[in-house]
């Protein structure tokens, strides 16, 4: 692809902001949710229009972190929860899965919600619900309420999350749209990597006893003062009236994708408390309900009704390509932290904050380059992806290869320079690749189709902890007696080349994407391909 082409793409050329989300070059008709915001008439409103944007935006991402951040820090906080509840190991695991389960299940449904009935309301929502439950989580007073309250923490969570990206479209065009995503990639980069850290910062600083309620505690006040930014500073989207409401939320659409991601995420999130075979029967039902939910979807559009997805975005290749690979990448990189805090913590006796520590320099990493990478996408486009995937793939082995070669307590403080490398690989990945997956999303669609891609990155994640983790605990088992250290530099070492090959499997999608850009442009130097087909 030319870069004149890919610049049209993103919206990066002068002319209509709506004309730049379908790459055409007339208007595009409004959607049933009504006409998208205007400018204002001059240089002022302008300029205060910009601003409001940006802090708007500043709102979307503190959220996001927030509830981004819940995946990972409550993983060093187990301890102190199996200490506090007296657990066992099926609750805990609960813990921590259930909120990946629920944020998982509603984010195409939240996405679709609203697009129909107003993001902001929804992103509000969204956020109540992830306060208040955060409060029930840190007032927790047996292992089935905290248990409860995660489960409603994960779907505010899911709530929230496909309006940040949404509203992103709404709000911003061109080169501000890739920018902003460079934003939003580095709170996804970050988040992720960082809970460690500051799990452990909280902990020690609250105490091992009352540390693990903290780490919920903290969310209130942040929590509140979003809420009251959001409702002064987010736009309302317009939406079809009331009296579309059970029409255009596809109650049969939600119904068989919910339980079909359902059937999915169950048996990687309990892969370690379900014991035997039965377990992955359920993929097989969950194939049996996706290819209801495809017909029905199909049939919606045939007969002009409004549908939960509409299936004609996967016949844009950047748009399936992009959420094919981002499975794959979200697999292999969010499964290190695992495994990582596992191997510090358990086989070289790492405190918590020690092993957040260790583990740091991938957050950097990976924040400084997700702001480079929405700055560079529209000039390099996939190929910018590609050479980040690389770089993550070559970091991650190198981690390995250090685990191999350096043993004894230093070990996790050599690690820091390969998990460096990885991390920068990975911003290189998450915002650029949103980016383009989205380019040629009209917003009127833009949450749905966000909704869609970051449920593949729950599924990518989930069956990443999942399949990592089997083979970690696995390795460490394999002998006789309680594991030592060298047994634990080996399933650490085994996890990380099943990380390294979920990531080669996403590098291989990004660079088909390349040359099948690189041939369509050898064949057609200058043809303008123009807008993807209409959605529905």
């Amino acid at each position: 692809m030319t870069r004149a082409n890919l610049a049209a793409r993103l919206g990066t050329r002068e002319r209509d902001p709506a004309c730049a989300e379908r790459g055409a070059s007339v208007p595009e008709a409004r959607s049933p949710a009504g006409p998208e915001p205007e400018p204002g008439p001059g240089p002022e409103s302008e300029s205060g229009t910009r601003s409001r944007r940006w802090k708007a935006l500043a709102v979307c991402l503190v959220a996001g972190f927030m509830t981004l951040l819940d995946v990972s820090i409550v993983n060093v906080a187990l301890p102190s929860v199996r200490e506090g509840l007296h657990t066992t190991e099926s609750e805990l695991q609960w813990v921590l899965s259930g909120y990946a389960l629920s944020f998982g299940l509603f984010l195409v449904p939240a996405g679709r919600l609203g697009d129909a009935r107003g993001r902001r309301l929804v992103f509000m929502v969204g956020l109540a619900l992830f306060t208040l439950a955060s409060a029930a989580c840190g007032a927790a007073r047996t292992s089935a309420w905290l248990v409860a309250a995660r489960l409603v923490q994960g779907l505010g969570g899911g709530l929230i999350a496909p309006q940040i990206s949404a509203l992103i479209q709404q709000m911003f065009s061109g080169r501000e749209r890739a920018r902003a995503f460079g934003m939003f990639g580095t709170v996804v980069g970050v988040s992720t990597a960082v809970g460690p850290l500051l799990g452990g910062v909280i902990i020690q600083a609250a105490g091992a006893d009352e540390g693990w309620r903290w780490v919920f505690y903290v969310n209130l006040p942040i929590g509140i003062l979003c809420l009251f930014l959001a409702r002064r500073l987010l736009p309302d989207t317009p939406t079809a009236g009331a009296r579309q409401w059970s029409r255009s939320l596809d109650p049969v659409g939600v119904a068989l994708l919910g339980a079909g991601v359902l059937a999915i995420l169950l048996p990687f999130v309990q892969a370690q408390q379900w014991k035997g075979d039965g377990k992955w029967l359920l993929l097989l039902l969950a194939a049996v309900l996706l290819a209801c939910f495809v017909r029905w979807e199909s049939r919606c559009s045939r007969r002009e009704t409004e549908p939960l997805v509409a299936l004609s975005l996967f016949r844009v290749r950047s748009y399936w390509t992009g959420c094919l690979l981002i499975v794959f990448q979200f697999a292999g990189f969010t499964s290190i932290f695992f495994i990582t805090t596992l191997y510090l913590q358990s086989g070289l006796h790492y405190s918590a904050l020690q092993a957040g520590l260790a583990i740091t320099p991938f957050a950097l990493g990976s924040g400084t380059t997700s702001l480079l990478g929405g700055r560079y996408v529209d000039r390099y486009g996939r190929r910018l992806v590609a050479g980040g995937l690389a770089l993550t793939a070559l970091g991650l082995a190198g981690t390995a290869l250090t685990a191999h070669e350096v043993e004894g307590h230093s070990t996790g403080w050599y690690l820091m320079i390969p998990l460096l490398l990885a991390g920068l690989g990975t911003g290189f990945v998450i915002a650029p690749n949103q980016a383009l997956t989205l380019s040629q999303v009209p917003v009127a669609r833009g949450g749905s189709a966000a909704g869609v891609l970051q449920t593949g990155q729950r599924i990518g994640a989930s069956v990443g902890i999942a399949g990592v983790g089997s083979l970690f605990f696995t390795r460490l088992n394999a002998g006789h007696g309680p594991p030592a250290e060298a047994d634990w530099r080996s399933a650490y070492q085994h996890g990380l080349v099943l990380s390294v090959v979920f990531v080669l499997i996403a590098l291989t999608a990004a660079l088909a994407d390349v040359w099948t850009d690189r041939q369509g442009t050898e064949s057609h130097p200058a043809v303008d391909h123009g807008p993807p087909p209409p959605p529905g």
